[in-house]
């Protein structure tokens, strides 16, 4: 039975980041992929000037998430909203949820996964696409007569982790992680994780979907030692249900759901 999986996020390589390893260990026997990107990362880096130019880039990132997703051995139906990279606080609430509503209400996906109120950079858009897919997931999930619409998911980075790579950091003589600052990871309080994925068996084929985003030159200021580490594991924050206190800490998106 091939589980139904749809991501909501805001740029290229937030999927990669947030659910690659999750993804690759569910390729075989098979897994049904919607992606949702809000922007096409127009406003991003351009890490080497021969990949693409500045009116190019949202199309060369859109291909760069392609062959990531082939990386990672599956197909998934795409669609780019393609909003202005930086801009996503300023669409209209209303068309944002409602676009987004809309396929995931044709998807029908046993779980959907996005950004959490802390977008795990503190990114605006991250935050608001987080917004715009909770109302879109309940809004779809209040419509649906049939299967699907189970779970509610958020990437997250548990403050232990941040805690551990702070201290790597501070071992190699370098600067610690200060949350405080744009686009710096943000911790969440370890006993709201509802989910952990071990991704390590697949930490190649992860690695690999990442390099396939060239213009963004990823992981190249991250520490080489930091990167099992940074990509080993994938955890997630239960948007819904309700986790109950002291409910266990699961191992996997679907565990739990009927037929899993």
């Amino acid at each position: 039975m091939s589980r139904r999986l749809a991501t909501v996020f805001a740029h290229p390589d937030d999927d990669t980041y947030g659910v690659g390893g999750t993804v690759a260990l569910h390729a075989e026997p098979g897994i049904e992929v919607t992606g949702i990107l809000a922007t096409s990362g127009d406003a991003g880096l351009i890490f080497d000037s021969s990949l693409a130019t500045r009116p190019n880039l949202g199309t060369v990132r859109e291909a760069e998430d392609r062959a990531s997703w082939a990386e990672l051995g599956v197909k998934p139906a795409l669609h780019f909203l393609r909003y202005p990279d930086g801009g996503l606080p300023g669409v209209p609430g209303d068309e944002l949820v409602g676009r987004v509503t809309e396929l995931l209400a044709e998807a029908r996906p046993d779980v959907v996964v996005t950004f959490g109120p802390e977008g795990v950079t503190g990114h605006e858009d991250h935050i608001a696409i987080g917004e715009a897919a909770t109302a879109a997931f309940h809004q779809a999930r209040e419509r649906s007569t049939g299967q699907g619409f189970a779970r509610l998911l958020y990437v997250a980075i548990p403050q232990s982790n941040l805690d551990r790579w702070n201290a790597l950091l501070r071992k190699g003589g370098m600067d610690p992680l200060d949350p405080t600052q744009p686009f710096v990871p943000r911790g969440v309080p370890d006993e709201t994780i509802a989910v952990i994925v071990d991704c390590s068996s697949v930490y190649q084929r992860k690695l690999d979907a990442l390099r396939q985003h060239k213009t963004q030159g990823e992981l190249e200021d991250v520490p080489y030692e930091l990167w099992p580490e940074v990509l080993g594991r994938e955890a997630f924050v239960m948007g819904w249900p309700e986790r109950a206190p002291g409910d266990r800490v699961r191992s996997d998106v679907f565990e739990g759901l009927s037929g899993a």
